[in-house]
């Protein structure tokens, strides 16, 4: 299993940590590659632009790697930027198959957002080339790394990589691979896989009175509308920030002209579990199309009711009036109005919490989505000799 992890640790690097522990835990042999944030600030703009395209160290490493070995499938987490698409043709040189999760909406968006100067944007949608990301300078507000971003696309779009060197790719929810289906990807070779939370940590009691934001400090994560929506609310209810990243500044001089919002930092897994079991709601206030919403699962799984931005994949998740309830993204006064009423109704929010568990139970647990992981790469196994169609009910795996 293959994976770049981030700058500031998120819900892709924790998936990649909770598969390697789910799979290991089952009894398969589970070796790794990982680098990560680190290791590219060593290196220079011109060098990290150029492995990205194609890495030889990193093609080189996994060819090593399975030549010492057998293995029966390469599994990529995130190739960006420096493990790179090479490592697939690795891969398909030993004949081994190769599983892509579509975690993130790197091959479509070199901003990986779909999300530009405070809404969504589709712009580079569709196109080979993806130009109005350079003039916009999506990727790191710079239009050299956007157009290094934007030309390892398409260079492995006109190569074919996409379509021919990998066998099979997993989206996280419909919407997502609704998405690459519409860019085209082929159908056929993307199946739906949840993410899932392991180990369980057991439902919370909800008694901590207060709302709980977890996440990347980011504008796209919807920060300055929480941060609006709680202006407007005039009580003096609780707001806990759990995270780090870009915004940390805003939100530290936020906090400090208050007494109501405490920002605690980056969490460990266990003192994050401990804070959803508390809350007594979840804020999701994300801008842009979440692949999944990670965050959200893990707070059903406390049993914690989640106030969610109606857009993409989070409003797939969440069920609203149920397991919690969903306003109009960037709408600082509909997210205030959401937070009055949760504060408000003490008794039906904790009616809600039994749904999210329930959610949790049916849907993201360790043991189902085991099944359907190992399913996917059964899949792979077959599309990669040449067999079958992956996308089916034979396969074991969701394609809607």
């Amino acid at each position: 299993m293959l994976h770049n992890s981030y700058q500031f640790r998120g819900g892709e690097d924790e998936s990649f940590d909770s598969e390697v522990r789910m799979l290991r835990a089952n009894g398969h042999f589970v070796e790794t590659i990982q680098t990560d944030y680190s290791q590219i600030e060593a290196k220079g703009k011109i060098q990290v632009a150029i492995e990205s395209l194609w890495s030889r160290p990193s093609h080189d490493l996994v060819d090593r790697k399975l030549r010492e070995r057998q293995f029966d499938v390469m599994h990529v987490q995130n190739f960006f930027p420096q493990l790179s698409p090479s490592v697939y043709y690795a891969a398909k040189k030993h004949g081994v198959a190769v599983v892509q999760t579509l975690r993130n909406y790197r091959l479509l968006c070199p901003s990986v957002f779909f999300y530009r100067d405070g809404r969504v944007c589709e712009d580079c949608m569709g196109k080979v080339f993806k130009y109005p990301g350079i003039l916009h300078a999506c990727y790191r507000d710079s239009r050299v790394a956007t157009a290094a971003v934007a030309a390892m696309t398409a260079f492995h779009t006109l190569k074919g990589t996409w379509i021919n060197a990998v066998d099979l790719y997993i989206a996280l929810t419909r919407f997502v691979r609704d998405k690459f289906i519409e860019a085209g990807f082929p159908e056929d070779k993307v199946v739906v896989k949840s993410n899932f939370v392991y180990p369980d940590p057991g439902q919370g009691a909800g008694d901590g009175d207060y709302a709980l934001f977890v996440g990347r400090l980011s504008p796209e994560k919807g920060l300055d509308t929480l941060l609006s929506a709680w202006q407007q609310l005039g009580r003096n209810w609780k707001l806990k920030i759990a995270g780090d990243g870009p915004m940390a500044e805003d939100v530290r001089s936020f906090c400090a002209a208050r007494n109501d919002v405490e920002w605690l930092g980056a969490q460990s897994r266990v003192q994050t579990a401990q804070l959803m079991g508390s809350a007594r709601v979840l804020v999701f206030p994300s801008q842009w199309y979440e692949t999944f919403g990670r965050v959200a699962m893990e707070s059903f799984a406390a049993g914690t009711p989640v106030i969610a931005s109606k857009l993409g994949a989070i409003a797939e998740v969440c069920d609203d009036g149920q397991t919690g309830l969903l306003f109009r993204a960037g709408d600082a006064s509909d997210l205030a109005d959401k937070l009055r009423w949760a504060f408000d109704n003490a008794n039906q929010v904790r009616e809600m919490r039994l749904p999210a568990r329930r959610t949790f139970e049916s849907k993201y647990t360790m043991q189902q989505n085991h099944g359907v992981l190992i399913h996917a790469y059964q899949a792979a196994q077959r599309a990669s000799r040449g067999e079958t169609s992956v996308v089916g009910d034979r396969t074991g795996c969701s394609a809607a």
